[in-house]
């Protein structure tokens, strides 16, 4: 009997359209490894781990029980498993944040045989779409360009029933941890099937997508990325089904997928972005980090500014995991230039809430709303909470679903309701800001910065 191979698997959870599965499963049996990293665990918090370990059961179904679990710090794990089995390989797709990178070393040189990557979570990995004279981009219209001509390959065609998966005995197997206690939130059917059943579904009202997509009122968007942050589906699979469609809900959605590369991109090329302002000019910014900044912060955690699309957006977040695109960048415009608090306050939040939290898109996300990122001129991007809200959610049904205290309100009061001649209903604050003062006062600290 051949020597096995390992799959590591990491943000790939899935058996279809898998290079780095094809990869491993040429040489004979395949040991599909899962490594609980508390370093990754800790600060992605109880919906995302939930949603995790839920994939994870899925796919060790899909390799009939033979998913191989183990716990501790990847650099001690994977080279005790290799002696333990006699692997003469170790296949991952390739990682390519801040914190896989470095792991990945350290593995690659406490191992004694060869570290294989094969593909990536993303349809060109971050990295290779650069200019003519070698440089990565910084602006996402040039980059979107420079990556369609680049081209990628077409879906591979692996399935877990191809592969011969071995499960040793005595390699030291933790079981798959169990929920976590969530309350009432209810998170999104995991794993691979589940995700490209959404995708089918999705599909179908694609041509709506361009109309719908900054609607947070309608049910328009795709809710694939809990899956593609996951790689339960991967972004090729998707491409490869919009292909061949031509229409404005195709042509806008492909250009999401786009800026999702376009963000791992800026990642790769400038790690430290992740915690630091992408142009270093932003340093000198002026915020507000006192005792009523934190305050202040806590309100809009909790979905308590006053504003209700605000409001809506932070108390979804909290009760499903989950926000709107258009909205995660209103409560992102409100917290960084209504209220003058650092982006990265509210980029840890999200990032400690969201299913879908991914530190490349979360984090150039942020950036984008401060005004510190890869866009040329957003600091004059000052969004009005109330104007977004009457036109996104015109007659107020989004608010009124997560903003109970608006329940009984008609469309016109909805966005406004400290105009109704006894102000606010039922305990629902006032405006914790006046917006029009702090544009002002946002535009005179960006000013400082750019005179």
């Amino acid at each position: 009997m051949s020597a096995p191979s390992i799959l590591w698997f990491r943000r790939d959870l899935r058996c279809g359209d898998h290079p780095a599965l094809a990869a491993a499963a040429r040489g004979g049996p395949v040991i599909g490894l899962f490594v609980l990293d508390d370093s990754l665990l800790g600060p992605s918090g109880a919906a995302r781990r939930t949603f995790l370990f839920r994939c994870l059961r899925a796919l060790d179904e899909q390799l009939g029980g033979r998913l191989l679990v183990l716990r501790g710090e990847p650099e001690r794990v994977l080279p005790e498993l290799v002696r333990k089995v006699g692997a003469d390989e170790v296949h991952v797709s390739a990682d390519t944040g801040p914190y896989g990178r470095a792991r990945d070393e350290r593995v690659r040189a406490a191992l004694d045989v060869e570290l294989v990557e094969t593909g990536s979570p993303y349809a060109i990995t971050p990295g290779r779409v650069v200019k003519g004279d070698g440089t990565p981009y910084r602006v996402f219209t040039p980059f979107s360009r420079a990556w369609a001509d680049h081209g990628y390959p077409r879906p591979a065609g692996t399935s877990a029933a191809e592969v011969d998966w071995l499960l040793p005995d005595d390699a030291g197997a933790v079981p798959i941890p169990e929920d976590e206690d969530l309350g009432g939130l209810v998170l999104p059917p995991a794993g691979e099937e589940a995700a490209l059943r959404r995708w089918a579904e999705f599909r179908d009202s694609l041509n709506d997508y361009d109309r719908d997509r900054d609607r947070p009122d309608h049910d328009g968007t795709s809710r694939m990325s809990p899956y593609l942050r996951w790689g339960c589906a991967h972004p090729r699979t998707l491409l490869a089904d919009l292909a061949g469609r031509r229409g404005d809900g195709a042509r806008s959605y492909r250009n999401e997928l786009v800026f999702r590369e376009f963000y791992a991109d800026v990642l790769w090329n400038w790690p430290e972005s992740a915690r630091r302002n992408f142009d270093t000019r932003f340093d000198r910014m002026r915020l507000d980090t006192g005792a009523e900044a934190w305050s202040r912060f806590e309100d809009w955690c909790a979905g308590r500014t006053g504003f209700p699309i605000v409001d809506a957006g932070m108390r979804q977040l909290l009760s499903t995991g989950w926000m709107h695109n258009r909205v995660r960048m209103v409560v992102a415009s409100f917290l960084v230039k209504d209220l003058h608090l650092p982006w990265w306050w509210g980029a840890r939040h999200f990032m400690s809430h969201l299913v879908d939290g991914d530190l490349a898109s979360n984090q150039h996300g942020w950036q984008w709303a401060a005004g510190t990122g890869t866009d040329a001129a957003p600091y004059f991007r000052i969004f009005n909470p109330i104007t977004q809200g009457t036109r996104f959610d015109p007659d107020g049904s989004y608010v009124r679903t997560y903003v109970p205290e608006l329940r009984n309100l008609d469309a016109k009061h909805t966005h406004q309701p400290w105009k109704l001649p006894d102000g606010p209903p039922n305990g629902y604050p006032g405006p914790i800001v006046e917006h029009s003062v702090e544009r002002q006062e946002s535009l005179a600290r960006y000013g400082e910065i750019k005179g």
